[in-house]
């Protein structure tokens, strides 16, 4: 009767403060799942002493130990999985590739916070604030064979070579001391109002023999399609700003739609290149 009481009380304190693992013989898969077919997330070096995320335990199949992974987290979803505002819409599957064939990281919920830190085509690459809970693969299930580690599929292409002159590197547009650079959190509530970091080919939208468009600038994606176009009229010397034309480069304002609603806008603040 001793002997069972000491191991519940073992149990119950694995369950509410984590249990820690034998350290690992070799570099380990951390899987979405349980399930040797769901993609790994990341990978621990042999050598870690992986500790069981709190509460697991008890209902973690054998084998396998939930671990608690802190983030950020790279992931990419559709365009049109974006409000109006840019936050991921709830029930979204963030993915782990630019492709709709990738393995899912994780379901949007309702409160994430994300960040816009890319653009892939029809593809929005975000970084996920938020913990979330992992496996690995520790013994016990016959016939599984870890996926062997490789190099990430989310590295960003090579940029296309320019022709133009090469700009000075540093922010361009209103010194506002303390101007933050940093990607600004998109899950707070979804204001509109609220100003952010969009990344991509800073373009003139302007052509010969052709209507002027309501903006003179615009922003593409990797694809060449306009994201959006980009008020600078808050932006101090303009006359500077055509150096800037078909180069990549960061920009920091607040987004907003236009009157008829079918694109987006960017009061730009800050301007430089990528």
């Amino acid at each position: 009767m001793k002997t069972k009481s000491i191991r519940s009380l073992a149990l119950l304190l694995a369950c509410s403060t984590g249990l820690t693992g034998a350290p690992l013989a070799i570099t380990t898969a951390v899987h979405t799942k349980p399930d040797a077919s769901s993609p790994a997330i990341s990978y621990l070096k042999a050598g870690n002493e992986p500790v069981a995320a709190p509460g697991s335990v008890a209902n973690t199949p054998a084998g396998w130990m939930a671990i608690e992974l802190p983030g950020p987290f790279e992931g990419y979803v559709e365009n049109k999985d974006l409000t109006k505002t840019l936050d991921v819409k709830p029930g979204t599957p963030i993915r782990l590739a630019p492709k709709a064939d990738a393995g899912v990281l994780v379901v949007a919920e309702k409160d994430d916070k994300t960040s816009i830190s890319g653009l892939r085509g029809k593809w929005t690459q975000i970084n996920l604030e938020k913990k979330l809970i992992a496996y690995i693969h520790v013994g016990g299930t016959p016939g599984y064979m870890p996926p062997i580690a490789t190099t990430p599929a989310t590295s960003s292409p090579s940029p296309t070579p320019m022709s133009a002159a090469p700009v000075a590197p540093g922010v361009y547009g209103v010194a506002t001391p303390g101007q933050p650079t940093a990607m600004v959190n998109l899950g707070d509530g979804g204001s509109a109002s609220l100003p952010r970091q969009f990344a991509g080919r800073f373009v003139s939208t302007r052509r010969p023999f052709t209507p002027r468009r309501p903006y003179d600038y615009a922003l593409n994606d990797d694809a060449g399609r306009r994201y959006a176009y980009l008020d600078v009229s808050k932006l101090l010397l303009t006359e500077q700003i055509e150096k800037y034309i078909d180069h990549p480069v960061v920009v920091f304002g607040a987004a907003r739609n236009t009157a008829e609603g079918r694109d987006i806008v960017i009061q730009v603040e800050t301007l430089q290149l990528k």
